[in-house]
């Protein structure tokens, strides 16, 4: 099920907080992907939400004698043709094993990735030239810099493949999500009613915030909305801000 323009178009403006409590609602509770944080905050502060489908690769340990350097000579190496194969838009989600001793990727993959068209890129692991990355107007999300190249303690095996990333299970073509907080997984089928039902939350919380920010109510009977009143007021409010 491909990401719907109008569904990314959603996703774009909502938290991530606010599409965890919509995929609790569904029973699905373990969907941020844990340790997982952008290179550069400031950037991502700038920009609206990464949004893109997940398009992954998936890393083993490495065993010496089937990683050299040498690997890197090879025009079919994972990593390498990986990078080239991500669709324009999509997200490149690794899975690096949680292990942040040696880097996932580096400046110059990231770069081309960006200059692809890609989306972002989420490790659970970390990226060397940390700084360059987060030079770059781009997302990208890591555990934390790691200068050691990926062949140390990494073997690039398998693209796109369902992958787990920070302890989330990722399927290619899942709805991955970045904000200053971190990275959610969307499962593809639920996109679009997450996404609806995420606008209305953030519509909902917006009018509370100010409510209790400006007019100093008490989040009893407010938040959640367990008064008519509370109702009633919202919906006058909505009609005022045309959300």
């Amino acid at each position: 099920m491909a990401l719907k323009p109008e569904t990314k178009s959603l996703l774009l403006t909502v938290s991530t907080a606010t599409l965890c409590t919509a995929l609790f609602k569904r029973g699905l509770r373990n969907q941020f992907i844990q340790d997982v944080r952008p290179v550069n905050p400031n950037i991502t502060a700038e920009r609206p939400n990464m949004v893109g489908e997940a398009f992954t690769l998936r890393y083993i340990p490495a065993r010496e004698d089937l990683n050299p350097i040498t690997v890197f000579q090879d025009r079919t190496h994972p990593q390498r043709v990986a990078v080239e194969q991500c669709p324009v838009g999509s997200v490149m989600v690794i899975d690096s094993r949680k292990d942040a001793r040696a880097a996932s990727a580096g400046s110059i993959l990231v770069s081309r990735l960006m200059v692809r068209g890609c989306a972002g890129v989420v490790t659970d692991g970390g990226f060397r030239d940390a700084p360059e990355i987060a030079a770059l107007p781009f997302p990208a999300y890591h555990h934390r810099p790691s200068a050691p190249t990926n062949l140390t303690l990494h073997q690039a095996l398998d693209i796109n493949v369902p992958i787990g990333c920070g302890d989330v299970a990722v399927w290619p073509g899942d709805v991955v999500v970045g904000d200053r907080e971190g990275v959610i997984i969307i499962p593809a089928h639920l996109a679009d009613e997450v996404a609806a039902e995420a606008i209305e939350m953030t519509a909902f919380e917006d009018f509370v915030t100010e409510m209790v920010v400006k007019e100093g109510r008490s989040i009893l009977g407010l938040y959640p909305a367990t008064e008519q009143k509370t109702k009633d007021d919202f919906a006058a409010w909505r009609k005022a801000k045309g959300r």
